[in-house]
């Protein structure tokens, strides 16, 4: 087997990624082809870029040797190559699937395949610098999105001078880690920093400016009522790219599916990271596509190292901008705020559900017992117990019966 270069890589990786990255700094000799033109960087950190407080060396990743710039376009399993872009074709003895995930881009009135001058994803250093080229003070921006990524955007946005409406489609913010009452604190939180947030909220169209580069004037929500809007953000989630992988006539549902090595339906081919789903899971988190990279490392090793699933801790910080006076009372005031979820805050029926609230200090704190273990949780302005809860819930061991649950809560000596 040979390139047009002559040689066979050991181990290539498509993407370079907090996945891909992660593996070059543990196999050695690994070759990696990454789209964008910047080094790998930790994309948990675009907001901070986005609200100036870092600049983009800030986040870079510790440095691996990568094809910048280079996009794979096929893969020919019967003879392992790779094709790329550029016309160079680069032979392989196992590849990695690092390929990532792209923003969804919602079915809206106005919004087609060429985004609308204006109109930002927020997924990629790229869209980040541009974003934040585009903002000033006073300007109008509309974040289309209230999980994860759209709470992080606003509060950007808005330590930037901009004049923030979040759109929510769902009941209350981050939906998929938080109960109503920590969500309702959030939502204090960004109010007082001058987010103005909608929930239950469905947008159905942009409104645009005639002519050869429509530029985005306004969203407009179902009830018709409109938002005007200079800048609007889309953080409506992402959808693994599996693209190259269908191509190649690997098995993908959700996501490349793979087993417990990260192993595709091709031997010689893993997937790590947002693209790859495991156990019918796609995880979409920084510290899952960590823990696939750590595991796959071993394996390619030779050693007997398996990926049986990750437990994802989510953490957010929100600091309050010098120049946006924040209400007393509301949590994190006046530095921030300091959010932390894990596993089901849902409770379900039969649950134990245990809650201690401090409204002069803005503490939250929950936890859900489903039968003997601790199902999830929520910390909120006050993480002291952050540690002991995750450890808890991540070891999924039973809870000893002679524990009062109220202890869960109060083992760092309490409020």
């Amino acid at each position: 087997m040979r390139t047009q270069s002559g040689n066979t890589a050991r181990v290539v990786v498509i993407g370079a990624g907090m996945a891909g990255a992660r593996l070059a700094a543990r196999v050695p000799g690994v070759t990696v082809i990454g789209e964008e033109e910047h080094a790998p960087y930790n994309r948990v950190l675009l907001a901070e870029v986005l609200a100036g407080r870092y600049e983009p060396d800030v986040i870079a990743l510790p440095p691996a040797e990568v094809r910048r710039g280079v996009r794979v376009v096929r893969i020919d399993r019967a003879d392992r190559l790779v094709h790329c872009d550029d016309g160079s074709v680069i032979g392989y003895e196992r590849l990695v699937l690092a390929t990532g995930s792209n923003p969804v881009l919602p079915p809206l009135r106005g919004l087609g395949h060429i985004l609308p001058d204006g109109v930002h994803p927020f997924r990629t250093l790229d869209d980040c610098l541009a974003l934040r080229a585009a903002v000033r003070p006073g300007v109008r921006a509309v974040v289309i999105g209230g999980g994860l990524l759209g709470v992080s955007a606003a509060r950007a946005l808005a330590e930037c001078g901009a004049q923030v409406v979040l759109a929510q489609q769902g009941e209350h913010l981050m939906e998929r880690q938080l109960d109503a009452e920590s969500a309702g604190l959030l939502r204090s939180h960004l109010e007082a920093l001058g987010v103005e947030v909608h929930t239950e909220c469905r947008v159905r169209g942009l409104r645009c400016t005639d002519g050869a580069t429509p530029a985005v004037r306004a969203v407009e929500l179902a009830d018709g009522y409109e938002l005007e809007a200079e800048i609007t953000v889309l953080a409506c989630g992402v959808r693994p790219r599996t693209g190259l992988a269908q191509a190649a006539g690997l098995d993908v549902r959700k996501g490349v599916v793979v087993d417990d090595e990260l192993r595709t339906s091709d031997p010689y081919i893993h997937a790590v990271g947002d693209c790859a789903e495991h156990r019918g899971t796609v995880y979409g988190l920084a510290g899952a596509a960590l823990e696939q990279a750590d595991v796959l490392a071993e394996v390619l090793a030779g050693g007997s190292a398996r990926y049986e699933g990750t437990r994802a801790l989510t953490r957010l910080t929100l600091r309050s901008p010098a120049a946006v006076p924040v209400a007393a009372g509301v949590a994190g005031a006046p530095g921030g705020l300091d959010l932390a979820a894990f596993g089901d805050s849902r409770p379900m029926p039969g649950d134990d559900v245990i809650r201690l609230a401090d409204a002069t200090r803005g503490a939250y704190r929950t936890v859900v017992v489903r039968g003997d273990r601790l199902a999830g949780g929520v910390l909120f302005g006050d993480l002291a117990a952050v540690g002991t809860l995750a450890r808890t819930w991540q070891d999924d061991e039973p809870l000893p019966a002679d524990m009062s649950l109220l202890h869960l809560l109060t083992n760092d000596g309490g409020f």
